[in-house]
């Protein structure tokens, strides 16, 4: 898989995300910044992340994904 590749699985499935991705080979880094992380510890929102993309870390397409959640507010207070 590309990096896009799992940027758009992320984004179809987290449509009010914004989302990117890097990496190849199998090993990606996602920044995803989504209001739906509100109020959700980080546990959850990686488990929020990796429903996402499960069946391609089932399938092996995706062997390693490191993932970055933010809400809006937290984005906009480390990058702004």
């Amino acid at each position: 898989m590309t990096p896009e590749q799992v940027q758009q699985l992320i984004s179809s499935r987290m449509p009010d995300a914004r989302v990117s991705v890097t990496g190849g080979d199998g090993k990606f880094e996602a920044t995803v910044i989504s209001a739906e992380f509100e109020g959700l510890n980080p546990v959850k929102r990686h488990q929020r992340v990796y429903a996402t993309v499960g069946n391609e870390i089932a399938s092996g397409a995706i062997h390693a994904l490191s993932i970055k959640p933010f809400t809006p507010a937290q984005w906009e207070a480390s990058n702004g």
